[in-house]
């Protein structure tokens, strides 16, 4: 793996997002090579035309509503992230996520727990140097 570093959500990307706020037992799913889970609380969120599920604490913590815009949310903490340098799969909250080499492995949290992987173009789409962002401000 290449070295770790600290992004920032571009700020013109935003999700949205509807939490399962249902009584109910929660869905399974096929996505990203792998079978995941949803729970009773977790949020269905669209970004930019792709559709997942995050985990009600991970979402409460790391996104903001909108508040011009009901029903959608930005991003507001930084994650870290590297360039996995051969395929594999990471283990997430929701199941895990196939990836090739070349794609992002990123994490919530610097010491790389809450991991998930995005491909190259996506994340680079999404996300910016945390480094850069500060240096512009």
């Amino acid at each position: 793996m290449n070295a770790r570093r600290k992004y920032i959500k571009r700020a013109s990307q935003f999700v949205i997002a509807v939490q399962l706020d249902l009584q109910t037992d929660g869905f399974i799913y096929q996505k990203w090579d792998s079978v995941q889970r949803c729970k009773p609380g977790d949020w269905l969120v669209n970004n930019n035309g792709d559709t997942y599920t995050v985990d009600r604490e991970v979402f409460a913590r790391t996104y903001q509503q909108r508040h011009q815009k009901p029903g959608t949310y930005v991003k507001v903490t930084p994650v870290w992230a590297e360039i996995a340098t051969s395929a594999g799969a990471v283990r997430t909250k929701e199941g895990s996520t196939s990836y090739e080499a070349g794609d992002y492995l990123v994490y919530n949290q610097p010491d790389g727990g809450d991991a998930y992987a995005i491909r190259r173009a996506e994340f680079e789409r999404m996300y910016e140097a945390a480094n850069k962002s500060a240096s512009q401000t």
